[in-house]
């Protein structure tokens, strides 16, 4: 009897050890699993809403590293993505540069237009992480209910800067610092470049943007002010009102202010397949002016400077869309 009751007390003990050693074990997948690493992203920004006032966001969002189900409304950081080959799961398809065609592919999620959301299917995908910038900054409240949202719109009033910020921002949510490094440094190299051709430049330049016949103009620190604030490109008029929308000018205003280089930015030719402002842009008044007659009227990549700015591949292309000038 002692001898069976000392052999049933270990098989007992071992029977006992074995559960502990099976708890704990499944103690430790639980934990590992539940210590997944966040990075905090401070959004600050403001919106601008229809009645002329403004709002201002300022809030901590908790963002998880390498996320896998990731959607993108700004074009210039889903450009960045793109370039750190980072798998993207929802875009809205309706104004994708031609460039980043590939993503209007059914393999990616529509999520509605850039100032259109469709909410309904963001809530099916259940996103780790959704990006947004100016065209959606009034709905933040109703994406951050749904997923961790960070913002990504640029001041355009440091530009580079900020640019770099969302960039390197990229690099550490999706552990591609490195090659962010590598990419920002190459984009610095091309910007010293140009920057050196128009240390000395004796002309002036004026950035117009062209609409169903109408104009309007950008002056530093505006949308599209880098070509003065950043690629060193003298203003041929220094009081320009900063908007979004530029300051609505005449033909007579180019002509009066007489720039050496005109850089124009086609919006017809975004939102209108075949359509294009060069015919209204290039009229009587403007063919007197220094710009038409020494053939310096540039025009940039719509899709470039107009839907996706503040990317890798953006920026660089718009360094070398601006040399051209020179």
């Amino acid at each position: 009897m002692k001898k069976w009751s000392l052999l049933t007390l270990v098989f007992a003990l071992f029977l006992v050890l074995g559960a502990c050693g099976s708890k704990d074990s499944g103690k430790e997948d639980s934990n590992s699993g539940s210590k997944k690493e966040t990075i905090t992203v401070t959004n600050d920004f403001g919106i601008q809403n229809e009645d002329g006032s403004s709002d201002s966001v300022k809030d901590e969002v908790k963002v998880p590293k390498n996320p896998k189900k990731v959607v993108a409304y700004d074009m210039g950081f889903l450009d960045t993505l793109d370039t750190l080959g980072v798998k993207i799961a929802g875009v809205p398809q309706d104004s994708i540069p031609t460039y980043l065609k590939k993503y209007e592919g059914s393999e990616y999620e529509n999520v509605g237009s850039l100032k259109e959301p469709d909410f309904e299917k963001l809530a099916t995908i259940a996103p780790d992480v959704i990006f947004i910038s100016g065209r959606q900054a009034s709905l933040y409240k109703e994406f951050s209910e749904i997923a961790p949202t960070v913002y990504v719109g640029l001041d355009t009033a440091n530009y580079i800067d900020s640019f770099k910020k969302n960039t390197e921002l990229a690099g550490q949510i999706f552990d591609k610092e490195d090659q962010v490094k590598d990419e920002l440094s190459k984009i610095d190299d091309t910007i010293a470049k140009v920057q050196g051709e128009t240390k000395d430049l004796d002309k002036k330049s004026l950035i117009i943007l062209g609409s169903e016949g109408k104009i309007s103009a950008y002056g530093p620190a505006s949308r599209f002010g880098l070509i003065h604030d950043v690629f060193g490109f003298k203003a041929a008029d220094e009081g320009i009102e900063v908007s979004t929308h530029g300051q609505n000018v005449s033909y007579e205003y180019v002509l009066e202010k007489n720039p050496d280089i005109i850089f124009v930015v086609d919006r017809d030719a975004v939102v209108a397949e075949g359509a294009s402002a060069k015919k209204d842009i290039e009229n009587d008044i403007v063919k007197k002016t220094t710009a038409y007659k020494e053939s310096k009227i540039i025009y940039l990549n719509p899709e470039v400077w107009y839907l996706s700015g503040g990317g890798l591949q953006s920026v660089a292309e718009m360094a070398k869309e601006v040399e051209s000038a020179l």
